[in-house]
């Protein structure tokens, strides 16, 4: 059996081997040392089915919190969503402090490799549901979140706006599904200066009284482990993107491989992790889970490649 190649004749295992070239020659970010993957042909198969459905069957779907924003700058941990309401302006020094007990209470559990999804469930709904109920008694102001995020230390991973221009400028939609602070979230991007019109987000967002103070969080609370079913609650919203079938996801935990389960029409997903942290114990389970890992990578580097791939921007 031969392949045929303009002008010359090939047998099949030299054919693969010019294509996984080709591939590396082309999207060469997969082969920095960061980038970990179980099944390599797999995921070069799937991005050159994405590239020849191009842009109009492609969109989005990403988490936020340690995903499209960075994990550590300069070895100082960056905020998260939740973490930039812990600022003066919004709660009191009683409140910090019990908020950061419940972190070092709940975060080794939501990190524990040893422990299934089942077993850290309830754990996480206590954690974000007590973290929630100490926000709404201090009142917080609508009108000083945009204060607080100025303030804060957030930061987007390097090559974000390549990222979001890319994604707008194709008009690929990216869903932004969160655990965190969609309010905080949302002013993040803003205050980066790439909240475009095709993102849509999907996370809890607050509630203010008629005098601009916090006074409870819409809807039912969204954690890092029960995504499946807000995204299975906002299944509209995913058939409206029916007409495309392709989905690039990414993700900092395992609990995001669940993003996309409210899509009932895929063809061909592809999916990428950030490994943050406790590389050693989680190391083997997010290559057993992932597409594609990245490993302490505070970029967007892969992700923007695979995009560029996938959807060239237009020749200037």
């Amino acid at each position: 059996m031969v392949y045929h190649i303009p002008w010359i004749y090939v047998p099949v295992r030299s054919a693969l081997a010019i294509w996984h070239q080709l591939t590396k020659s082309e999207i060469p970010e997969l082969a920095k040392a960061s980038v970990l993957m179980r099944d390599r042909s797999r995921v070069e198969t799937t991005i050159q089915a994405m590239h020849r459905a191009g842009p109009d069957a492609l969109q989005v779907i990403s988490d936020f919190d340690m995903t499209l924003s960075r994990f550590a700058y300069n070895g100082t941990r960056c905020p998260t969503t939740h973490n930039i309401l812990d600022n003066d302006l919004l709660i009191n020094d009683a409140c910090k402090k019990r908020i950061r007990e419940l972190l070092n209470i709940y975060y080794p559990i939501e990190i524990d490799a040893a422990c299934t999804v089942e077993e850290k469930l309830p754990h996480m709904v206590e954690w974000w549901t007590s973290v929630h109920e100490l926000l709404i008694q201090q009142k917080i102001r609508k009108d000083l979140l945009a204060l607080a995020v100025e303030q804060s230390s957030a930061m987007l991973r390097e090559g974000y706006r390549v990222f979001f221009d890319h994604l707008q400028q194709q008009q690929v939609p990216l869903l932004i599904f969160s655990a965190g602070v969609g309010d905080i979230l949302e002013e993040v991007i803003r205050q980066n200066h790439v909240f475009h019109p095709n993102i849509h987000v999907i996370s809890n967002y607050m509630d203010f009284d008629q005098s601009g103070e916090l006074q409870a969080f819409k809807g039912p609370l969204i954690h890092t482990f029960n995504k499946r079913e807000g995204a299975l609650l906002h299944a509209a919203h995913f058939r409206k993107l029916r007409e495309r079938p392709n989905v690039l996801l990414l993700g900092d935990s395992l609990g995001d491989l669940t993003m996309a389960d409210g899509l009932a029409h895929t063809q061909h997903t592809l999916t990428v992790g950030f490994l943050n942290d406790q590389v050693g114990e989680r190391r083997e389970s997010y290559i057993n889970s992932y597409d594609i890992v990245l490993v302490k990578d505070e970029t967007m580097d892969v992700p923007n490649a695979i995009l560029n791939y996938i959807a060239p921007a237009p020749a200037k």
